[in-house]
């Protein structure tokens, strides 16, 4: 009989579950490490919520350890990459708590409108400063949303009951999914200069660390009032506090910040700031929802092997996965190849597989392929999620069979549409096990995806492989493979480069390659 250890309180209904299903579980929480250590190594899976921090340290004491469930969506609490070494899948439930974050986000934003946690603290306090409490309706006024995704969109649908208007920045809302949920799609300068209100609905990427920065506030209207409900590290905690006081910004409502638990924190005492503690998950109705999801996903998987909401493994049957995974590695790099080319101007899919690959089953490649495309946005995708993720910001995905066989015995091809028009990568399988590149963006071209790289488009002129080979030298990058293609034949048409090096190529040497004659487009890229 498996055996579950819950190391974070949750609802009961997680306990009773397990039970019902057969599975045997213990409800051990408040351990230390060091505790926690003594005793996981006797259990098949682990149920947590954000107070059980699974380290390195703990899954090598965890000698039985098959899966992890959150329960909640926020993984920052497990070391994903040592889970991963160690066979142990981490599971969550990104949407069981959705509405709730949603309506603490409306309720902070009511919070800054009307200056309640002053106006309460000074009634109490036997004071009745009616005229020192002027605040402002939300009727008419602009509401700018950063991240239009699942929580994004509900707290939209409320601010329009409101009768606000929204503007939303996102770059994976297409222009029909912003007509769906009845908000203007535009940039962040736009949202910026335009609303009354921001509320941020995004998660913590490199993309959107510091969204809101000195610069960015700077460009904020004065007076508008900023909700934070999403991840601390999106605000630029020293700069929203000088905003704060210089009158910029009327008010800040933070339920998260950039270090946690905000005991001693900077902003505290600031005039118009309205805190939480981390509270956007904390109703009972989330609690028993995302602990049920929990408990019914680590079973399925330890009775059956089902895998539902796995951030480090596709959901695959025993029998398919050894046929499929070759292909799911080849999709998940071909969808990050264009993510990271065309990641903010894509606006559908498709995913095309021809030859051997068409007699597969398709869903768990398009689901890498939508992964690969999405991870440059969000560190939380995974091939279970992308495809929801997907649609829910209106990206048409389509899936197309090919029966036919042409240059190679299996193909895989990604198209993807975008303003411009349509841009396709293709790739194969060598040895059915090593995936390849074939074509990108109509040019033959094949080369190995993997680790730091460099993709750089030019004019086809003599010398121009050696002067890119003397600038990087120059900079002490190391060249490991060299990829070249060539629109056609002709002297002075486009030519393609994919480098790989040895690490990451630094802003200088970019800027440096940028100026040779004849280049078009440099670009780094990295593939896990």
């Amino acid at each position: 009989m498996p055996k579950v250890l819950i190391s974070d309180k949750m609802s009961p209904k997680a306990a009773e579950i397990f039970r019902t299903r057969g599975i045997e579980v213990d409800e051990i929480t408040g351990k230390t490490p060091e505790e926690l250590k003594a005793i996981i190594g006797d259990y098949d899976g682990l149920a947590i919520r954000s107070s059980t921090k699974v380290t390195p340290e703990i899954l090598e004491a965890a000698d039985n350890l098959k899966v992890i469930g959150r329960a909640g969506i926020g993984v920052d609490n497990v070391d994903i990459p040592a889970a991963s070494s160690k066979g142990v899948v981490v599971m969550n439930t990104p949407f069981g708590n959705s509405i709730t974050t949603a309506e603490h986000a409306i309720a902070m934003m009511f919070a800054l409108a009307r200056q309640l946690p002053e106006a309460d603290a000074s009634t109490q306090a036997g004071k009745w400063e009616k005229s020192k409490f002027m605040g402002v309706e939300l009727t008419s006024k602009t509401l700018g949303l950063i991240g239009a995704g699942n929580i994004g969109s509900i707290v939209a649908d409320r601010a329009l009951g409101l009768k606000m208007k929204v503007v939303a920045f996102d770059p994976f809302l297409t222009p029909d999914r912003a007509l769906e949920m009845g908000v203007e799609k535009v940039e962040l300068d736009q949202l910026l200069d335009r609303a009354d209100f921001i509320t941020l609905h995004t998660p913590l990427t490199d993309q959107t660390r510091g969204i809101l920065s000195k610069e960015a506030l700077a460009k904020t209207k004065k007076g508008v009032r900023i909700i934070n409900c999403a991840r601390g590290g999106l605000i630029d905690e020293a700069a929203l506090k000088e905003a704060l006081e210089s009158g910029q910004v009327a008010g800040a409502a933070l339920d998260v910040f950039a270090e946690e638990p905000a005991k001693d924190n900077p902003l505290f005492g600031t005039p118009g700031l309205v805190c939480t503690p981390h509270l956007g998950a904390s109703t009972d109705e989330a609690q028993v929802n995302v602990a049920i999801q929990v408990a019914e996903q680590l079973s399925d998987f330890l009775l059956s092997g089902g895998v539902t909401n796995a951030l480090n493994m596709p959901s695959l049957s025993a029998e398919e996965a050894p046929r499929v995974r070759p292909y799911m590695a080849l999709a998940e790099k071909l969808g990050s190849l264009v993510g990271q080319l065309l990641g903010k101007d894509i606006r559908g899919v498709e995913i095309e597989v021809e030859g051997a690959a068409a007699q597969l089953n398709i869903k768990p490649i398009s689901g890498a392929v939508l992964a690969g495309l999405m991870r440059v946005y969000s560190d939380t995708v995974n091939m279970v999620n992308a495809p929801y993720l997907a649609r829910e910001r209106g990206l048409d995905v389509r899936e197309v069979r090919h029966d036919r066989t042409q240059d190679y015995h299996t193909l895989l091809r990604v198209t993807v549409t975008t303003d411009e028009g349509e841009r396709s990568v293709a790739g194969t399988l060598f040895g059915d096990a090593q995936p390849r590149l074939v074509e990108l963006f109509g040019i033959k071209i094949e080369a190995d995806l993997g680790g730091d790289m460099l993709y750089i488009v030019n004019e086809d002129i003599p010398g121009f492989i050696g002067k890119v080979g003397t600038a990087l030298g120059e900079a002490g990058v190391n060249i490991g493979t060299f990829h070249l293609g060539r629109r056609t034949g002709v002297r002075g048409d486009e030519a393609v480069l994919l480098l790989s090096v040895d690490h990451p190529v630094d802003e200088p040497v970019m800027w440096k390659i940028c100026n040779l004659d004849g280049v078009k487009k440099v670009k780094g890229l990295g593939f896990k």
